[in-house]
């Protein structure tokens, strides 16, 4: 099997090749089938040039009713915390160079988290960008109760298989701008 690093060169490259226009607005068209109640907090992302932008996503969640919250990097590796929105509050920039909320923001824990990824597969596994954030995160929330984990990609990042690693999680659902598809992983297996 093909190398992680080798594939994400790969991922990167043919991601660039996939933005569209109106992706952001045909992945909002799908905040319903995300099935999110009022006061489900959700954890999102700020988006790197050429990533799958959930900006839109999250404000139709947010005039849903949904509480937004957005990630920061409070340790080097260590799972992300995650700040409530402030809407018309300055982001900073981050160790990484992403914009992130600062640290007074108030600490919330999500119930839903959008993931940003390069690459995903049919069985749910994703291709993160190699620093295992979201693999510790993912795992951390677990610990906390039920949490539903959604991938936001192009549909055109789906490749046929991700080598599997043991610290690997797995997605629940996939949201791309041509649909919402669910994995069925029992939970405590997301390996």
């Amino acid at each position: 099997m093909v190398s992680k690093t080798t594939l994400r060169e790969a991922a990167r490259i043919r991601r660039a090749e996939l933005a569209t226009d109106d992706f952001a607005q045909k992945l909002a068209a799908f905040a319903l089938a995300l099935g999110v109640a009022p006061d489900t907090v959700i954890g999102g992302y700020m988006a790197l040039p050429g990533e799958a932008d959930p900006a839109l996503l999250l404000d139709r969640l947010a005039a849903d009713g949904a509480v937004i919250a957005l990630p920061r990097v409070a340790e080097k590796n260590a799972p992300l915390a995650f700040h409530r929105h402030l809407p018309g509050g300055a982001l900073r920039k981050g160790p990484y160079g992403i914009a992130e909320p600062p640290p007074d923001w108030p600490v919330v824990v999500p119930q839903i988290l959008l993931v940003p990824l390069l690459a995903f597969d049919a069985r749910g596994h994703r291709l993160g960008y190699g620093g295992g954030y979201y693999d510790r995160t993912i795992e951390a929330l677990d610990r906390n109760g039920p949490l539903r984990t959604v991938g936001i990609a192009f549909a055109g990042q789906e490749i046929v298989a991700i080598p599997d690693e043991g610290h690997d999680r797995t997605l629940d659902m996939i949201a791309t701008e041509v649909g919402v598809r669910s994995f069925h992983h029992t939970r405590g297996t997301r390996r």
